[in-house]
């Protein structure tokens, strides 16, 4: 296709933009409101699956290892539990520093153990933190590591992190079930909004086919009218959702970090979001003008 046809295909889409404004107007406005619903729903789902990677993070594996091991001795356990398929990091924690850590978290309180700093007193073991590459492993690397040649206890809470991953898998299956219903519901509502400001001009596309207009000169106006709707719909719900989270950062980020629910930032969270709408609403403007046209060419 020729630049200047392709042109003159851009200026008329906008033409029939302007020409019928209480349609368009109607259409945009559909865009708007569903892609608003949809991105609202999108920006939680981000952050609940954002929260439920935070909490599998902060499981560990606490390898505890006998009293009388020496630096030999560590660093054996250290290159055995390195040849564990699945661990990502291994820290070292020596029982020196094991108490201070105790002692540094008990606050106020802590004075009353300072007796246990000395070395001779010092009841904890050495031991070694360990997390793995997918939390989910978790279980079976304690396995293991239980089973290295002096580790005398492993703690990982069993138990307690089967029912949290049981828990933020489940959420995380919700929401993604959630968005792609609502995606559909979305296509479904824009599109046959669109379809409806297209049957409205029925008789201007029956006319054309009429008088000899090929296919492709009718259908490419309204294929960058549809665009045009899409982009357009999609633009007011980033704006509004923008400056939304923003205030909800602003207003309650910090009052949700103290609850240990960590909100997304802004950036890039919005840059992602924004691509998403303008997407959806990009391609569901297109397919619904193609889809509504096509019905009118068979004159």
């Amino acid at each position: 296709m020729k630049i200047s046809t392709l042109g003159r295909h851009v200026k008329e889409g906008v033409k029939n933009i302007g020409r019928n404004g209480w349609m368009t107007f109607a259409s945009v406005l559909s865009v708007a409101i569903t892609l608003f619903i949809l991105g609202v729903f999108l920006l939680l789902a981000m952050n609940i699956n954002n929260f439920t990677e935070e909490l599998e993070d902060q499981v560990e594996i606490s390898a505890y290892v006998e009293l009388t091991t020496d630096e030999e001795d560590i660093n054996r356990i250290e290159k055995d539990l390195e040849e564990i398929q699945g661990v990502d990091t291994i820290e070292y924690v020596p029982k020196e520093e094991g108490i201070d850590n105790f002692i540094d978290g008990l606050g106020e309180q802590g004075r009353f153990f300072e007796g246990f700093r000395d070395e001779e007193n010092n009841p904890l073991p050495d031991k070694f933190i360990i997390k793995a590459e997918f939390p989910q492993q978790t279980e079976r690397i304690a396995r293991r590591v239980q089973e290295v040649e002096d580790v005398y206890n492993v703690e990982y809470g069993a138990g307690i992190i089967d029912r949290l991953f049981s828990i933020t898998n489940n959420l995380r299956n919700i929401g993604v079930a959630f968005i792609i219903g609502l995606a559909f519901t979305a296509m479904f509502l824009i599109a046959n909004t669109i379809k409806v400001t297209i049957y409205a001009r029925q008789t201007e596309i029956e006319i054309m086919k009429l008088v000899g207009a090929t296919n492709g000169f009718i259908r490419w106006p309204f294929f960058i009218e549809g665009l045009l709707l899409g982009v357009i719909g999609a633009v007011i719900p980033i704006i509004l959702l923008g400056f939304g989270y923003y205030h909800v950062l602003e207003t309650y980020g910090d009052l949700l970090s103290y609850n240990l629910f960590n909100l997304l930032p802004l950036f890039p969270l919005v840059y992602q979001m924004a691509v998403l709408l303008l997407g959806i609403g990009a391609f569901i403007g297109m397919w619904g003008s193609i889809a509504s046209v096509r019905r009118f060419l068979k004159v």
